[in-house]
């Protein structure tokens, strides 16, 4: 069990890693999606998906012994895949005004949804077992260096994800296009 423990953590922290690159840099900062008319379906789509992985995080990974949570988590996960199935059949569209998706970034997507969903579907193994009963949910135990590592990484990865669905929800806003812009502005790099 601590093997996938591991995994899932490492799954996660790619995961944040490749996002921030996806999901701010290429997305917010240097395509700015949410100015293009084109691409804003995108923009809600991403937008969508970060609002409901902080309550993935809360309740898969903080508190996946509190059955309301881990209940709530896993409808998060469900809400999130309807979302990116639909996110990845608007992108073709999304992208005219760039001349379509670069193909570097669609395998950065492809990564960064794999990790992803790796993390999810690992803790889905070590959260539930099949009994004769029929499926049952198991506690998870937080004493051991590799359950530590994980609810670790949740901690610090959740005011992240809290900022990123700020973020997308914001420059939504006419108001907060233009607050974005103006700062954006200031800095002369990247």
């Amino acid at each position: 069990m601590e093997i996938l423990l591991y995994l899932t953590a490492a799954c996660l922290t790619l995961f944040g890693a490749l996002g921030i690159i996806d999901g701010f840099y290429l997305h917010i900062w240097r395509y700015r999606l949410y100015e293009h008319v084109e691409s804003r379906f995108e923009h809600l789509t991403h937008t969508v998906r970060t609002i409901l992985f902080p309550g993935i995080v809360c309740g898969l990974f903080l508190f996946p012994n509190v059955p309301g949570f881990y209940k709530a988590g896993l409808l998060f996960v469900l809400l999130d895949i309807c979302v990116l199935a639909v996110d990845a059949y608007s992108e073709k569209d999304s992208r005219v005004f760039m001349g379509g998706l670069p193909r570097w970034e669609y395998i950065l997507h492809l990564f960064v949804n794999g990790f992803h969903f790796g993390a999810i579907v690992l803790f889905i193994g070590l959260k539930f077992s099949v009994e004769p009963s029929g499926l049952v949910a198991r506690e998870i135990d937080f004493s051991t260096p590799a359950s530590q590592l994980v609810h670790w990484l949740a901690v610090n990865i959740l005011p992240g994800a809290i900022l990123m669905a700020i973020l997308h929800i914001w420059v939504s806003l006419p108001g907060g296009r233009v607050w974005w812009q103006a700062k954006r502005q200031q800095i002369t790099c990247c």
